[in-house]
């Protein structure tokens, strides 16, 4: 785990090695592997970090939700990386994230406004049980 979250996290290193260690992380799962790759989210790179929530939402794991609010409230951060962070947020479906996603439900940003409300959609959809989305 220690030598993913350097690989993941070494400004140095080659992106192609960088972006293994992210989907090894992912694939061993759990809060360890969270904590990893949310180190990654101080990379200099829109890339990886968007790819770091992607992977969270993929994972589905509501301890990811926190790192994910960061990333989202952040309005330094790239609007790429804020708009896969709504979304991955949608994607684990834990109803805690509901307030910040309502937050910018009406940001000035389109794509943070229009990824919010997608998320938004799709918790309550989660939420409701139906078939049909």
């Amino acid at each position: 785990m220690k030598l993913l979250r350097e690989t993941l996290c070494d400004e140095d290193g080659r992106m192609f090695e960088r972006m293994r260690a992210l989907f090894a992380l992912r694939n061993l799962g759990g809060a360890e592997s969270i904590d990893a790759l949310a180190g990654g989210f101080e990379s200099k790179s829109a890339l990886l970090k968007h790819e770091i929530a992607y992977v969270m939402g993929q994972m589905q794991e509501s301890h990811a939700v926190p790192h994910l609010i960061d990333r989202l409230s952040d309005p330094e951060e790239d609007l790429m990386v804020r708009h896969e962070a709504a979304e991955a947020l949608g994607a684990i479906g834990d109803r805690t994230a509901m307030s910040t996603l309502e937050s910018f439900r009406n940001d000035a940003e389109p794509v943070i406004s229009e990824s919010c409300e997608v998320a938004i959609d799709l918790l309550d959809w989660m939420q409701s049980k139906s078939v049909e989305y």
